[in-house]
């Protein structure tokens, strides 16, 4: 199982400059801890500091390696050409293999904010994905319906393939997902019932459309104490105050060790990837939950290659 990174890009800080030192500093962490891939989330109009992808995971390359990275877009929300062409500049910047997550983005005043109609964005998004991998590809694109798009190519090409990961949760979204992507990211609120039944879902879908994923991947909000007790006192506040609206059970938190045993549970069902995001706001513990996953990460290699056995 590999386990990467989706760095929080909010922040509520007064000092913009704050909030990307964190993201700076949170993406150096990562790569000390030899974390699987790294990325960063899409968002828009938004009322408190929102650190903007592009532009940030640029910055944060200067603190990876070599290991895949990436960055989720919402692509209704997004001109296709400058998007092939801003990711393709990633690539082009990244040391290691390219990953575009991608989205329908469902929220009415971030969608009413960049222009776009909500019930338009399930066929603007097949339609900017058909247009990105034509446009990666070298091919010379020409779109009418959403994008007034004519005769458009693009410069420099991607210098591998663009893996495309795409988030999904509902049934239709996630047979699109098995149609047109090439990985999944299921999504973090998931119970561990919900992620099983939701993982032989996507399963069911590839077959279907005689696909084999990149990968199954799935993300989790964590934290990983010095010890159980310290864990539990860090996330219960959190947990107090309804949490992005989770269940308890869709956290993961505890020491390294019960930390790894859930993760190993994951391994065990089929993902491959467990992106984890920091539970905790404050930057002095998500850095000590990053240093610490460098010993989840062994941990969980240790059980899941005794499996193997």
């Amino acid at each position: 199982m590999r386990i990467g990174i989706s760095v929080c890009s909010s922040y509520s800080v007064e000092d913009p400059r704050e909030g990307a030192r964190f993201m700076v500093e949170r993406a150096a962490a990562a790569r000390q801890a030899d974390l699987d891939s790294l990325f960063v989330g899409d968002h828009h109009v938004t009322a408190s500091p929102y650190f903007q992808n592009t532009a940030i995971i640029a910055r944060m390359l200067a603190e990876w390696g070599d290991k895949p990275c990436g960055a989720l877009y919402l692509l209704p929300l997004w001109n296709p050409v400058l998007l092939a062409e801003q990711t393709a500049t990633l690539a082009s910047i990244a040391q290691g293999r390219f990953i575009m997550q991608c989205g329908l983005g469902g929220e009415k005043r971030q969608s009413a904010g960049m222009g776009i109609d909500l019930h338009q964005r399930g066929k603007m998004f097949e339609a900017s994905l058909e247009i990105l991998r034509s446009l990666w590809a070298g091919e010379e694109v020409t779109e009418t319906k959403y994008w007034n798009v004519s005769r458009a190519r693009i410069s420099p090409l991607p210098p591998e393939p663009i893996d495309v990961w795409v988030g999904s949760a509902v049934p239709k979204a996630i047979e699109r997902t098995a149609r047109m992507g090439d990985g999944w990211l299921a999504s973090p609120g998931l119970t561990y019932k919900q992620a099983t039944d939701s993982l032989n879902r996507y399963r069911q879908a590839c077959a279907e459309h005689q696909r084999k994923p990149s990968a199954v991947a799935i993300r989790r909000d964590v934290y990983v104490g010095s010890s159980s007790e310290d864990a539990f006192k860090v996330v219960q506040p959190y947990i107090q105050k309804g949490y992005r609206g989770f269940a308890e059970e869709a956290l993961m938190f505890g020491s390294v060790t019960e930390v790894a045993e859930e993760l190993a549970t994951f391994a065990k069902l089929g993902y491959t990837d467990v992106i984890m995001r920091n539970l905790s706001s404050d930057q002095n513990e998500a850095l000590a939950t990053i240093e610490r996953l460098a010993e989840v990460k062994a941990e969980v290699n240790k059980e899941v290659e005794g499996l193997g056995e």
